[in-house]
């Protein structure tokens, strides 16, 4: 017989959660101190009494073995009588509760009490319910007893509901390791380079390891690290594949890859989470029962719409989610959070891993340590490292809050005061600087942080119309959880602008965090065609001595592509003067070699100004113009206008380190040639300036850290557009007199080094 693992809380969710969503706020306190509160409740027990008891049984059923499991918070021992207590801490108010309000919470004591009177062979037991009010801590317990019997025919019962569930997944994953074990190659032969790689990613899984990769633009790292993954559940190495990714782009690579490998045999079920603004099938996007159909009654109809999907199809893409959701009546966002813990693939954004704040909270321990996680574009996750790991206030919404709330709700309105007054306090320390760095969190705000949490809880419980206290409130608790991480790596810094003052947990290296959340799983691969240079990124991303590191050169000659060096200073004093110069260059290079060109400047003020110049000087020239929060068909129409004998040249002015300078493929002649202006230098600001003073103090080139390498880690990127296959040839032209330094020089690519200056 098969086995099936669940645990105690997954079980009884699945069979008796009922109920609609409603987020109009989370009880962030209940999290933050539910341990605590389940401590002060466990303190109370006499001398011999358990708290935290580990509690397993099996169970056949038909013709599947169910291993559940979990921990009970508390066993209890009165003379002759057992009592199994389950803890749940509340915002609502006591006289609120029913000893009925919650069918879930008696279903887990009940199965704890099944296990426990099994084990020991207890005719009868006491099952306790203990609710802890999280303002008051008052305390509030119903007690009922059942017999073995009772429990037996409980237990019995909510197995046989979840069997459906767990045969279906079951034969799947039969079917999906055998199809893996079978699974060929789904190309002819490999790349240069590709077969050492796919063979580094298996490796690295069987062995429970991180790798880090860097490999080329054409090397094709989506199916070399995608099919040794899909190759190491045949031999139950993991169990999930979790493929992260920054760029929507690279979310569609990735799913074609899986589409091949289905074509070619694969039995898996991948899935694709869409961001939930973007998943949303409502305008107002309020996700409470009352004001959206799509989140009343969604715990009644979930398993229904999970089981179908799972029944009936095998890609599930953000099309078919929205599909089989509106079928179903069930909001798609949490429809595909939930499929997520089913699915044996997901393609998503880095944060559902690496964000303490939006991650995915139901990955247990157990379920990690069967997981592998492919990351793509790596070299993206430093950035969205730190901003993932920072948190920030502003000080007029606690303004704004003090004078809503003045005769409405003193404890509102008294510590949003209190933060204010604080934040006026460090603001007078910082008048004549602008920006302030200290190396500690501020105790004394965290705690006034904790009280106006606590308030507005209490608010938002009144179901608060007030819109600026939800989002300062959500603003609150990320602080607050965000300092729980603060250590070396980070500081506090205050920002004073004309009109706002800034206070911010900013964290200055991602590292430690970073490898904290990828160790936590079996094994991880962190790939890029530009992680270089390469001690840049090993040292930011986590690695460590023991991991596993893999660099291949590019697959294509160095003939596809002829390099220019045009030593042009386009640093800001210049840049007035280089405007002349910036207009004739793409003009001579269509009159030599006639095509499609993208043309990367360092910013949108820059690029806009040779622009407007080029356009009155050459208006024949079909030109295209990146801009500022393009939608998802601009960015299609875009690109797809660079089409292959079009009759005319075209020239794409776009932004270096934006949405077309990585993750897209303009394969064959869809692109003759790509001109970058300058070094890809960040702007100059207090956040770069900080990190710079920062790897200075470690005795390491700050400057570097903060701009330079990140800077060329953007024209690297901006390169690679033009080399996507075999096949594909034509020009990069680097301007800048900075490229023939030696500094510079060296952070080339070999393949580039052969350029000439023109």
């Amino acid at each position: 017989m098969k086995e099936v693992k669940v645990s105690v809380r997954n079980l009884v969710e699945y069979v008796y959660k009922s109920g609609s969503i409603d987020q109009r706020f989370q009880t962030s306190s209940s999290m933050t101190e539910g341990t605590r509160l389940h401590k002060k409740i466990q303190k109370t027990y006499k001398e011999g009494d358990r708290a935290e008891e580990f509690l397993s049984t099996v169970l056949p059923y038909d013709d599947l073995t169910f291993t559940v499991e979990g921990r009970c918070d508390g066993l209890i021992f009165e003379e002759e009588d057992v009592i199994i207590d389950e803890i749940k801490s509340t915002r609502s108010s006591l006289d609120d509760l029913s000893e009925n309000s919650y069918p879930v919470h008696w279903a887990q004591a009940k199965f704890y009490a099944y296990i426990y009177s099994k084990d020991h062979d207890l005719q009868e037991i006491g099952v306790r319910l203990t609710y802890i009010q999280v303002e008051t801590e008052e305390t509030i317990h119903y007690l009922q007893r059942y017999t073995l019997k009772q429990l037996e025919d409980f237990a019995v019962e909510t197995i046989q509901t979840y069997y459906p569930f767990a045969k279906l997944l079951t034969t799947h994953k039969e079917k999906r390791n055998e199809s893996a074990a079978e699974l060929q190659f789904p190309f002819p032969e490999y790349r240069k380079g590709q077969r050492h790689l796919a063979g580094a990613v298996y490796k690295t899984i069987k062995e429970k390891k991180t790798l880090f990769v860097n490999a080329p633009t054409g090397t094709g790292k989506t199916i070399s690290t995608i099919f040794p993954s899909v190759k190491a559940f045949a031999e139950e190495s993991i169990d999930k594949i979790y493929y992260l990714t920054a760029k929507t782009i690279t979310r569609t690579t990735a799913e074609e890859a899986f589409i091949m490998l289905e074509q070619n045999g694969l039995t898996a079920k991948t899935l694709t989470i869409t961001a939930k603004d973007k998943a949303c099938l409502k305008d107002e996007g309020i996700c409470q029962g009352d004001s959206c159909p799509f989140a009343d009654g969604y715990y009644d109809k979930i398993n229904e719409a999970v089981l179908d999907i799972i029944r009936n199809e095998t890609r599930m893409t953000r099309g078919v989610i929205e599909q089989y959701a509106r079928k179903h009546k069930v909001c798609p966002f949490e429809f595909s959070i939930d499929l997520s813990y089913i699915a044996d693939a997901v393609i998503c954004d880095y944060n559902y891993i690496f964000d303490p704040r939006v991650s995915l909270k139901r990955l247990s321990d157990s379920q990690k340590k069967r997981t592998v996680l492919l990351t793509d574009e790596a070299h993206n996750l430093v950035d969205r490292g730190r901003a993932m790991f920072s948190a920030g206030l502003e000080k007029s919404a606690f303004l704004e809050l003090k004078r809503s709330f003045k005769g409405k709700n003193k404890n509102l309105h008294t510590s949003s005061n209190e933060i204010n007054r604080f934040l006026i306090g460090l603001r007078k320390q910082c008048e004549e600087t602008g920006t302030m760095v200290y190396k500690e969190p501020f105790t004394e705000l965290l705690e006034l942080l904790e009280r106006f949490i606590e308030a507005a809880e209490a608010e938002l419980a009144g179901q608060s119309g007030e819109s600026n206290l939800l989002e300062t409130y959500f603003a609150a608790h990320n602080f607050i959880k965000i300092s729980a991480l603060y250590n070396e790596d980070y500081v506090t810094y205050i920002d004073i602008g004309k009109r706002e003052m800034t206070i911010k947990l900013f964290c200055l290296n991602p590292s430690e965090l970073l490898s904290r959340t990828s160790k936590s799983f079996s094994s991880a691969v962190f790939f890029s065609a530009t992680l270089s240079p390469f001690h840049y990124y090993f040292e930011l991303l986590g690695g460590e001595n023991d991991d596993y590191r893999f660099e291949i050169p590019s697959p294509f000659p160095k003939e596809n592509s002829r390099v220019f060096i045009k030593p042009l200073s386009t640093r800001y004093k210049d840049r007035e003067r280089s405007i002349a110069h910036l207009i004739s260059l793409p003009h001579e290079l269509i009159k030599q070699r006639p095509g499609n060109y993208l043309y990367f400047f360092p910013s949108y003020r820059y690029m806009n100004e040779v622009y407007e110049a080029f356009m009155e000087s050459c208006p024949d020239v079909e030109v295209l113009l990146q801009s500022t929060g393009m939608s998802e068909n601009e960015r299609e129409e875009f690109l797809e206008a660079f089409q292959p004998q079009r009759g005319s040249s075209l020239i794409g002015f776009a932004v270096l380190g934006g949405i077309f300078s990585e993750g897209i493929d303009l394969k064959g002649d869809r692109l003759k040639g790509v001109i970058i202006v300058g070094v890809g230098l960040p702007q100059l600001g207090a956040e770069r300036e900080i990190i710079k003073d920062h790897f200075n103090s470690q005795g390491k080139n700050g400057y570097d850290y903060s701009y330079i390498l990140p800077g060329m880690n953007k024209v690297l990127q901006a390169g690679g557009r033009l080399i996507r296959t075999e096949e594909d040839t034509g020009v990069i032209v680097l301007v800048d007199d900075r490229y023939l330094t030696p500094k510079y020089r060296q952070l080339l690519p070999e393949e580039w080094l052969d350029f000439t200056v023109v």
